[in-house]
């Protein structure tokens, strides 16, 4: 093939992606149809190890395809958040919002809000989402609301809110977890303990319930039996960080 034939080809290649390109922009139908395709391949991407750059790609030509769906800058919001990004995850979350976002969107802000520490403005995101009654993650809006509450040390309404979060998902540990350590800051060790023996009994595996117990126990200056957690934590536990953890804990109350 001669260079001049090549560069025909060439042309003509050009001039097919190009009028295939005209063809699709000018097609409402087609542009939403595409702008879906990516954005579902981008939230695959995002549930992903080591696809984060997968998932940008994908959720960025959704974006440039139809701009500004909620949807789609929510999921670019939570991808900056997992970049380490706070200040684009929040500018993606707010032009979420600024675009008629959901409930959904709300409490992901919250959650972001209640990383950034700053807790009343999580508590009205969250009850924004909370407004909502068609939302499907009740249980995960008022956790935000109980983190957001937590962190203005309103004891009680903190444990309100996780209570409510448990009538949504009994099962969850996460929930559980986090009605615990409300208790242990609220001062009421009991309900504490109990709820932390109460989630290691079904995941023993657990470090945070573990390590929530062992700071219990030593609150209440019984050490033999923080011991014995930590003993049988690390024979169970299959992470070795978990395993060194158990056993410097171990060093440090015989070292006492």
């Amino acid at each position: 093939m001669n260079i001049r034939t090549a560069l025909a080809l060439l042309i003509l290649v050009s001039l097919s992606a190009c009028a295939t390109a005209s063809k699709v922009n000018n097609n409402p139908d087609k542009q939403a149809k595409l702008a879906n395709i990516h954005y579902q391949l981008g939230i695959d991407a995002l549930g992903k190890a080591g696809m984060l750059p997968k998932a940008f790609d994908e959720l960025m030509k959704s974006n440039e395809i139809l701009p500004n769906r909620p949807e789609v800058l929510d999921a670019l919001a939570y991808a900056w958040l997992l970049r380490g990004d706070m200040k684009k995850s929040e500018d993606f979350y707010l032009r979420a919002i600024h675009h008629d976002a959901g409930a959904a969107t709300f409490n992901n802000y919250a959650n972001l809000l209640n990383r950034l520490k700053r807790y009343p403005e999580a508590e009205k995101s969250a009850r924004k989402a909370l407004a909502d009654p068609r939302y499907t993650n009740q249980d995960l809006a008022f956790i935000n609301l109980g983190d957001a509450l937590l962190g203005q040390e309103k004891f009680d309404a903190a444990i309100r809110a996780y209570l409510q979060a448990r009538v949504f998902n009994s099962a969850s540990a996460l929930v559980n977890l986090r009605l615990a350590h409300a208790y242990f800051k609220h001062g009421k060790l009991r309900e504490s303990r109990a709820l932390y023996e109460i989630i290691i009994r079904k995941q023993n595996d657990n470090r945070q319930a573990v390590e929530g117990l062992v700071s219990i126990l030593e609150q209440q200056n019984e050490t033999a039996a923080a011991r014995q957690v930590l003993n049988r934590f690390g024979q169970q536990t299959a992470s070795s960080l978990d395993r060194a953890w158990a056993l410097g804990e171990l060093n440090r109350f015989n070292s006492q």
